[in-house]
């Protein structure tokens, strides 16, 4: 059976462009779109807000807390939170990651029409 629908595909790029779109996009794809009340009375801008990376990574919970904290591989949240800038990830990776990275995308990921570029 196929559902086309069961991926929603949003690059970060296009959520700091238009993050009211984006957000308006992701409630109708979970099946909880918006009410034109909520709309009106700014539910979206505040989900925004809320979820700005000035303020979780600002949450004391993402500068001191630890993910899985009982677990011996534990990873401090903080790592999750770099500069919020449009592709910073290049600066983690050499040339040969890139590479295999963009390699398996289009490996996994080709048929589906998303463009990473």
């Amino acid at each position: 059976m196929e559902r086309p629908k069961i991926i929603l595909f949003l690059k970060y790029e296009d959520m700091k462009k238009d993050p009211t779109d984006n957000v308006k996009k992701l409630a109708e794809f979970i099946g909880f779109p918006f009410t034109i009340e909520e709309e009106k009375t700014g539910v979206i801008e505040n989900i925004i807000k809320l979820c700005s990376f000035e303020k979780l990574s600002n949450l004391e919970v993402n500068k001191s807390g630890k993910h899985r904290a009982k677990d011996v591989n534990a990873a401090e949240n903080r790592i999750y939170f770099r500069k919020a800038k449009d592709g910073d990830w290049k600066n983690y990776f050499t040339d040969e990651m890139i590479e295999k990275i963009d390699k398996l995308i289009d490996e996994k990921l080709g048929a589906t029409g998303l463009v990473l570029k």
